[in-house]
């Protein structure tokens, strides 16, 4: 499965937590892309800087086979190759629909073969408008517990499998506190975390030059004192 993940600047933090909460719960390899707009031949810009860029996805496969893409506010639960049991091969693209149309496209599983009309060139083209999905002959739909929406949605299905911090992801003091804000910080913690430099290299054979070094500086504190 190939996942693209739209990454704005301004964030980068966001799209680290995502895309390691994809790769450490997904069952299978995934391909985890950034779509980072200056490497793209899509030069348009939005609100954000993958406003744009998400609809290359089928271009980016070749138009082969099925891709994802994902807001970068955005944090998985489970794995994410069950968002394949969605596709029905009946449509284009699928989406959340029972949620205002202007986030079906934070969340959409693309059809790559049947997308052939979102080129590049079509995209950069200002008379077109891909975000209202008219390009579509057909769009199929996904279950809201895959794009849950911090803040809007209903709390009753207990913890989400893909949980979608609409408003600002934790990380901003505005919304540290906000629903589902603990499960964030744990993949945050998760993402940065490393275990001791004994415990990894202890036994390697790089492992004597450092502590040599330690011991050098170990004997000039003496030395000091």
């Amino acid at each position: 499965m190939r996942v693209f993940i739209g990454v704005d600047p301004r964030q980068p933090v966001a799209f680290n937590v995502l895309q390691w909460s994809i790769a450490r719960r997904a069952s299978k390899p995934v391909s985890i892309v950034p779509l980072v707009r200056p490497q793209l031949p899509v030069t348009r810009c939005g609100l954000t800087e993958f406003t744009y860029t998400r609809y290359l996805c089928p271009a980016l496969s070749g138009y082969h086979g099925i891709s994802v893409f994902l807001d970068a506010d955005m944090l998985l639960q489970d794995d994410i190759l069950k968002l394949a049991d969605f596709m029905d091969g009946e449509h284009d693209v699928y989406v959340r629909q029972d949620q205002e149309k202007f986030e079906w496209p934070s969340l959409m599983i693309f059809n790559n073969d049947r997308c052939r009309t979102l080129t590049a060139e079509w995209i950069n083209d200002e008379a077109n408008q891909p975000n209202d999905l008219a390009w579509a002959q057909s769009v199929g739909t996904i279950d809201r517990s895959w794009n849950y929406c911090v803040g809007y949605d209903e709390a009753d299905i207990g913890v989400p499998h893909l949980i979608h911090y609409t408003a600002g992801i934790p990380h901003f003091p505005e919304t540290r506190q906000c629903q589902f804000s603990a499960e964030w910080w744990a993949e945050y913690e998760s993402m940065i975390g490393n275990c001791s430099w004994l415990e990894l290299m202890g036994d390697s054979v790089h492992a004597e030059g450092v502590l040599d070094q330690l011991q050098a500086r170990k004997n000039q504190w003496r030395q000091r004192h």
